[in-house]
């Protein structure tokens, strides 16, 4: 279930991330290892994460995800392993949450589309997704919450 989109001015974040191509069929092999790694780097260097880490998808197409694993940080990280120094900037956004599986987010996000056209807005061709609440807190995937959002160029 999608919640009434929003439109929000989000501000700029430091964040460390881990950027990752992937084909889609390892896409569940790689995630959880790269939330942990970046976990890791940021509360060992004392940084954070100080929210809810997301994932920004650059490309995605039939074959593969072209993404970043990224969690805001409080002051910009040393780079360590695969962990690199971004920062997340201001931008208007269409936003919505996304109650439910993961698997449902291909339909969330169409929704979320439909409703930034039926509005006059123009996307941005990435996405960005914070995740909320998943399987750390809960097994039943009925209750994951997923922010969706989407830039909008207008």
């Amino acid at each position: 279930m999608l919640d009434t989109p929003v439109i929000v001015q989000t501000t700029t974040q430091l964040t460390a991330i881990i950027p990752i191509k992937v084909a889609r069929s390892e896409m569940q092999k790689v995630m959880g290892p790269g939330i942990n790694e970046v976990i890791a780097a940021v509360k060992a260097q004392g940084i954070g994460p100080t929210g809810p880490w997301f994932t920004h998808h650059l490309r995605i197409t039939a074959e593969e995800f072209d993404f970043e694993i990224c969690v805001p940080v409080s002051a910009p990280v040393t780079p360590v392993g695969r962990v690199k120094q971004g920062q997340w900037p201001a931008m208007k956004v269409a936003r919505a949450i996304y109650s439910g599986p993961y698997e449902g987010l291909g339909a969330a996000w169409a929704e979320l589309g439909a409703w930034i056209t039926a509005n006059g807005f123009s996307p941005a061709t990435d996405l960005w997704e914070r995740y909320i609440s998943g399987p750390e807190s809960n097994a039943d995937a009925a209750t994951y919450r997923t922010e969706l959002n989407r830039e909008l160029l207008d």
